[in-house]
């Protein structure tokens, strides 16, 4: 008894290292993806507003000919291009080339960026296993060991959205930025010692119920950091519609992301497909409370902003799909629920007395 008890804080302490080292790591990928913004190269800027000061035909597209050769040959139609808007009168802009700029020296910061988050997330991961087997049980009982995991399964899937070969290194630096910022409130003010749990909680249904709450979230991050992305786009792109001038830094920073539209269709393609995985954690946290409470339901601050948020993102999607509520109106909508998420976590979890005020902070 006492070597397993001095082997399950041997294995804490050995947690708490790898979250450190791991901020230490994530310290220098955000150092790197700082220098791919600032060496990445300038000389693309203009292409937008090359894009929106064109002449526009008010026509279809055009269709052209390429003639017939000398010997007769049949003439071939070009095929007319194929713009996909995500809102109605959505404008037809390029992508930006990207943090780098589009450059070599760019875009070798922006892999040591890249590599350097990959190695983080690895220890952070180690980290969290280390936790849970430290525990003995699913390593997010509490809100630092919520809070460790919650920014290593982010971490994660943007990672997946770069293997997948997903334009997403734009991610990179607001990224990094947040999960240091999470990591260091989680160790300074979040920090609890590893315990076992209170008897309502040793259910298979803490693994199903928390775990996919923390994977909605995590997405529905990388979400709002794209709509929020998305509304400054936005703007810069209408300013330059209309004849404005942005200041160089402006310029230097918004003609290196996605379009708008772009920005708007990845936004609403994120939370569109965890929509629903969102509404099956509100459902499995309502038969667990079932076992638990003998109660499905009983208006608990938790559950009710759990539904608050569902109901958001029930709002968005709706308002993508309504006449005169889509672009900005839906992201300020957008934003609005992932707002709720984040009370839903820290409000509730620090302020507010409930049920699920089982294992401090």
């Amino acid at each position: 008894m006492i070597l397993a008890a001095e082997t399950n804080e041997s294995l804490a302490q050995m947690s708490n290292t790898l979250i450190y080292s791991s901020m230490a790591v994530y310290t220098l990928a955000f150092l790197a993806h700082i220098a791919e913004w600032v060496f990445g190269s300038r000389s693309k800027v203009g292409r937008t507003a090359a894009a929106l000061t064109q002449t526009r035909t008010a026509a279809a597209p055009a269709v052209t000919v390429r003639g017939t050769s000398a010997s007769g040959g049949t003439a071939v139609l070009d095929k007319p291009k194929v713009v996909t808007r995500s809102t109605a009168g959505a404008r037809d802009v390029p992508d930006g080339p990207g943090a780098a700029g589009g450059t070599v020296k760019g875009d070798l910061y922006g892999r040591i960026a890249v590599s350097l988050t990959t190695l983080a997330f690895l220890v952070e991961a180690a980290g969290v296993v280390t936790r849970a087997l430290s525990v003995q049980r699913a390593p997010w009982g509490n809100m630092y060991e919520f809070s460790t995991t919650f920014s290593t399964v982010a971490v994660g899937a943007y990672l997946g959205f770069l293997v997948a070969k997903k334009n997403v290194r734009w991610l990179g630096l607001p990224l990094v930025t947040t999960v240091l910022l999470d990591l260091g409130v989680a160790t300074t003010w979040l920090y609890t010692d590893s315990d076992q749990l209170v008897p309502a909680l040793h259910s298979y249904w803490l693994w199903i119920h928390v775990s996919t709450a923390i994977f909605c979230g995590a997405v529905f991050y990388l979400g709002a950091v794209a709509t929020l992305l998305y509304l400054f786009r936005d703007s810069y792109e209408s300013k330059l519609e209309t004849g404005g001038e942005p200041g160089a830094f402006a310029r230097s920073v918004m003609e290196r992301l996605p379009s708008a539209a772009s920005l708007d269709k990845f936004s609403y393609r994120v939370n569109a497909a965890i929509f629903p995985l969102w509404t099956f954690t509100i459902i499995a946290g309502a038969i667990w409370a079932g076992d638990a409470w003998g109660r499905y339901w009983g208006w608990d601050a938790k559950e009710v902003w759990s539904f608050i948020t569902w109901v958001g993102y029930a709002a968005y999607l709706h308002a993508r799909a309504t006449a005169g509520w889509k672009g900005r109106k839906a992201a300020y909508i957008a934003l609005i629920a992932f707002g709720c998420f984040l009370f839903n976590y820290y409000g509730v979890n620090i302020f507010v007395s409930s049920k699920h005020s089982y294992a401090g902070v």
